[in-house]
């Protein structure tokens, strides 16, 4: 895969991670303004967490690791990859099918572990309700993960990448019809989610059928091959689910706090807007080619893959940190305040958002350095460097909550995303040159920090002066977007200017995407 066909792979996949993670951020608005910071959005948080968690396990943990890269050798070797394909489904089912039965019976324990500070309050027995009608949504989403691991292994990355906008489409359309029906919001949206996991399911099913992979549900059979999965998958779903973990532990730590839940979630939210398009992008598109690559003993293609997966990752992370630390009253204001959501809220929400907006760029490169072991096989390794990240998580964030409240969870997910970050990339020192990064990588790296340097600079000298145009009704809109524009030209001239990159790359990807 030649680098510019590498860069269509990832701006397709962003494309419509773009679309999806612009519906989602609708969502979020919308449940900000119809639901608000309160007891009623803290409940629904812990509720959707659940399947959300087990959901990046399954989906983009486990199955990105283990299953897409034994796939990939067989599909590209000619052999009976749909037979594997098949065997892996039918396993899964099985498996989520038992978890979902046991999450069924155990909501009240599992709400209990993951936000102790509900129980004796309300929010306990609405978040163990609503946890009953969406954690069946794991069981629709584990089983796109697998569809989708068939489209991207062989190529076909839109149809996997747009699954998610349906959720999003469908929640939206919800929430608007509950609130124009004067219906309850919150019951509109939880009953939402897993129909919403069903369509989803269908679209990738359908498109692995007319790509020529056909699986249909059946029993079960536990041989080598699926062993040789699960050895690999166990320990590859705790390392690409650490995030997740902490952000759990996060919730546990805040839940005693009212409201904490609901201003986290809502920053956390905004960040995975460009973490969701680049991050996720990355991840999809690098390990089938880093896998083919190795398996042909492509040392420099790997080498080349990784570095461009790098540069592209860097190229939107590092911009959309600096704007988050530098402006994100102003981002959040415009964004959010509106219903249910008022100042102090937008007040705590901007101050978690500059916090995670530090972390976003090591979020970014746990997804360009994790593939570097997927693709061998390997999910020990990072399974032991997300132990370490998870306990420095835990540590930061019981261990700062006495002093700094109800923040310390964010700043202790983004201290164990730049461990993760570390351990990962002193790991892949003795992979050899194939797994560093190359010496157009490390010059445009540096670039790419001077122009969101002179980036952010300009738009916290514009917020300074101008944040007054930031509160003015219908015009903050119009200001924000005027901001947003000005910081991506000032970013972009920079850049063009100082050898960061080229726009001609851009323009050859794009035009190569649309002829696809």
């Amino acid at each position: 895969m030649k680098p510019i066909k590498l860069l269509s792979g990832f701006l397709t996949v962003g494309f419509w991670t773009l679309a999806s993670r612009v519906l989602g951020f609708a969502r979020e608005i919308l449940i900000a303004a119809f639901i608000g910071p309160g007891p009623v959005l803290d409940a629904f948080i812990v509720a959707f967490r659940l399947p959300n968690m087990f959901r990046r396990f399954f989906a983009e943990g486990a199955f990105n690791a283990a299953f897409v890269p034994a796939f990939s050798k067989r599909y590209e070797a000619g052999e009976d990859a749909r037979t594997y394909a098949q065997q892996a489904f039918n396993l899964l089912a099985a498996a989520v099918l038992a978890l979902v039965g046991l999450g069924m019976v155990f909501m009240p324990g599992l709400v209990w572990l993951t936000a102790g500070g509900f129980v004796g309050d309300a929010r306990f027995d609405m978040a163990v309700g609503y946890g009953y009608v969406v954690f069946p949504y794991i069981l629709f989403m584990s089983l796109a993960a697998l569809f989708s691991g068939v489209l991207n292994a062989t190529g076909r990355f839109a149809a996997a990448a747009a699954a998610p906008v349906l959720l999003n489409i469908f929640a939206c359309a919800a929430m608007t019809a509950g609130a124009l029906m004067g219906g309850d919001v919150v019951l509109w949206l939880v009953w939402t989610i897993p129909v919403a996991g069903v369509a989803q399911l269908a679209l990738v099913w359908v498109a692995a059928a007319r790509a020529g992979i056909t699986l249909r549900p059946g029993l079960p059979r536990w041989n080598t091959e699926m062993r040789s999965l699960m050895r690999v998958a166990v320990p590859a779903a705790l390392a690409m689910g650490v995030t997740q973990i902490n952000l759990v532990v996060g919730q546990y730590v805040a839940s005693d706090i009212e409201k904490a839940a609901s201003w986290l979630f809502i920053a956390d939210r905004l960040y995975q807007l460009p973490l969701g398009v680049v991050g996720i992008a990355v991840g999809i598109v690098l390990l089938p080619a880093l896998s083919r690559r190795l398996r042909a003993g492509d040392s420099a293609g790997s080498q080349d893959a990784l570095s461009r997966a790098g540069e592209f990752s860097l190229l939107l992370a590092v911009p959309s940190a600096v704007a988050f630390i530098t402006v994100p009253l102003p981002l959040v204001s415009v964004l959010y305040e509106r219903g249910a959501t008022g100042p102090e809220d937008v007040a705590a929400i901007a101050i978690a958002v500059a916090i995670y907006g530090a972390g976003l760029p090591a979020f970014m490169l746990q997804k360009v350095l994790q593939p570097l072991y997927f693709a061998r096989e390997n999910t020990k390794t990072p399974f032991r460097y997300a132990l370490v990240a998870m306990a420095v998580n835990a540590a930061l964030a019981f261990g700062l909550k006495p002093v700094l409240g109800w923040i310390a969870p964010a700043i202790a997910a983004s201290a164990a995303g730049w461990v993760m970050v570390a351990l990962l990339a002193l790991g892949a020192r003795s992979m050899g040159e194939e797994a560093r990064f190359d010496a157009r990588f490390r010059t445009r790296a540096w670039r790419i920090l001077a122009a969101s340097a002179v980036m952010g600079a300009v738009l916290y000298a514009v917020a300074s002066a101008a944040g007054w145009l930031f509160t003015l009704d219908y015009w903050r809109y119009l200001s924000l977007l005027g901001l947003v524009v000005l910081g991506g030209v000032v970013y972009f001239a920079a850049g063009q200017a100082i050898g960061a990159f080229r726009l001609s790359e851009f323009r050859t990807a794009l035009s190569r995407r649309k002829q696809a």
